[in-house]
């Protein structure tokens, strides 16, 4: 199996057996949040907005990033092939 798909799995895992387990204690998602004085709602607008600000600042680092990449590829010397 791919390593990410591999990780990928063993993250879910991890997360569902956590999640089984907050729930077996009775802990919800909606008292974490109001034990710190939030709401669901809240919390989405909150991701929301970091998702808001993210995608334009990715977007310009992009225009810098991806042609040096491009750059520093096209003019690597060519690498050994081990067979």
């Amino acid at each position: 199996m791919n390593p990410f798909f591999k990780g990928l799995f063993k993250l879910v895992l991890a997360s569902l057996i956590a999640g089984a387990l907050m729930n077996l204690f009775g802990l919800s998602a909606e008292r974490i949040l109001a034990s710190i004085g939030m709401t669901p709602l809240e919390a989405w607008e909150y991701v929301a907005r970091f998702i808001a600000w993210v995608i334009p600042n990715v977007m310009l680092g992009a225009l810098v990033i991806l042609p040096l990449w491009f750059c520093a590829y096209l003019f690597l010397p060519p690498r050994a092939h081990d067979e």
